[in-house]
């Protein structure tokens, strides 16, 4: 049987310079289908869409909100053609009703160890048009390394640098931040892989720069030690959401590679400014994540334009090395659009323009349309002075240094089409 697994494109943020990372879902998919299956994939970021595949089964692998209308136009290409479409992902849980109406079948959940039943139908002619598994989560020990075989790795590079691999460690959150929809995707309840599991799937990429995708890696002290000092000897380079404000697990952390984090920053307090100096302490770098348009949280007021301005400040006071703003977004499946909705907030539900760079709720203290101008004045404040390129080369700087310093320096050249290794170079002794 040959199954191609597709991959739609999507908006990127206004802001965000054009680069593709390889995805992770389709290849942690991947690893969940039998060995007996061919497995081919096209991410459109990255590869034009053949319509006249001959795969025996199109599964569409989808992320994000924004991603799924353009999912559901070559799902239905395909089916006009005679081809059987499955669906799978994020954004298929969280849009599963009317996703129903562009494909054969709808998977809903986490795929470990249930794609030989979903296979086994379509082979005898019976398959479902629903699958679900929502909230029926598999024994975490059935989560192989991810098949990232299944990817042309040349077309994942930025201006020829070498850009990271994704990976999880864990699934579920124990945390119920607002604007989430992890609580009702992946569950509240902490499921850590083994970390052998963690390990061996890591010493299998070849890259040397790593993006640990999971919500946080902060949710078991014990877990996190563990895993931080047996990730040490691989001398990996990584980048991660946040990790626990502890003396002990920062030190490990960035004994283990920690490049830099992703933070919240959701006020002003002093709290978040030693937050961000601890890290910067212990040589963890921080891109500050800023969502626009909140209603009061805690001591924080609504955010108004004056608001909205005195946190740029403050981004600009504490040192961050990144920003990234986006405008609050309720997505389905979250606490906040249950409120919103309960609100009458929500203004529309024009899927491709949950980007999280448009105003699609009604604010508190401010117009949608003066939000979305304030997040244009966001972008434009931090960045100023140094441009977001700029401060990604910086960031790139930094981690070659940690990379030349233990010699795990690696290149990938797209002229000459070499593999990953070890720069053999005056540059990297």
């Amino acid at each position: 049987m040959k199954v191609r697994i597709i991959y739609a494109k999507w908006p990127k943020l206004k802001y965000q310079p054009e680069f593709h990372l390889p995805p992770h879902g389709p290849v942690v998919f991947a690893s969940a289908l039998p060995d007996d299956v061919e497995i081919c994939f096209t991410d459109e970021h990255v590869t034009d869409i053949d319509f006249d595949d001959d795969a025996d089964i199109i599964f569409m692998s989808v992320m994000l909100t924004c991603q799924i209308p353009r999912a559901w136009e070559i799902a239905d290409e395909f089916r006009k053609r005679g081809k059987t479409v499955i669906f799978g992902g994020i954004a298929t849980q969280l849009h599963a009703d009317e996703t129903l109406q562009h494909g054969d079948s709808v998977f809903l959940g986490e795929a470990e160890g249930r794609m030989e039943g979903v296979l086994g139908d379509f082979r005898k002619g019976q398959l479902k048009k629903v699958y679900d598994y929502h909230a029926i989560f598999p024994d975490i020990n059935l989560v192989k390394t991810a098949r990232r075989d299944i990817l042309d790795r040349e077309l994942y590079n930025f201006r020829g640098i070498q850009m990271v691999d994704l990976v999880h460690a864990s699934r579920g959150c124990r945390f119920n931040c607002f604007p989430c929809c992890t609580p009702y995707l992946g569950g509240r309840q902490f499921r850590p892989r083994p970390i052998d599991k963690v390990l061996e799937e890591l010493e299998s990429i070849p890259n040397n720069r790593i993006f640990m995708v999971d919500n946080s890696l902060a949710q078991d002290d014990q877990w996190e030690k563990d895993l931080f000092r047996e990730m040490a000897p691989l001398k990996k380079k990584w980048i991660s959401h946040p990790i626990k404000d502890d003396p002990e697990i920062l030190d490990l952390a960035a004994k283990a590679g920690a490049w830099y984090v992703y933070q919240a920053v959701v006020d002003m307090s002093d709290h978040i400014r030693d937050r961000i100096k601890r890290y910067k302490d212990h040589g963890i770098l921080v891109e500050g994540t800023i969502i626009l348009g909140c209603d009061k949280i805690g001591k924080s007021p609504a955010h108004d334009e004056d608001e909205i301005k005195k946190l740029v400040d403050f981004l600009l006071e504490i040192d961050l090395d990144m920003a990234e703003f986006t405008i609050l977004t309720p997505f389905p499946g979250s606490n906040i659009r249950k409120q919103y909705q309960s609100e009458k907030r929500i203004l529309h539900n024009d899927w491709s323009k949950y980007t999280c760079d448009k105003a699609v709720f009604q604010p508190h203290m401010i117009t949608p349309e003066a939000l979305e101008k304030m997040y244009d004045y966001a972008w434009e404040t931090f960045y100023a002075e140094s441009s977001r390129e700029m401060r990604m080369a910086k960031l790139f700087l930094d981690v070659l240094k940690k990379e030349k310093k233990d010699g795990t320096h690696r290149r990938y050249d797209t002229r000459n089409k070499r593999k990953w290794g070890k720069r053999r170079s005056a540059a990297s002794s």
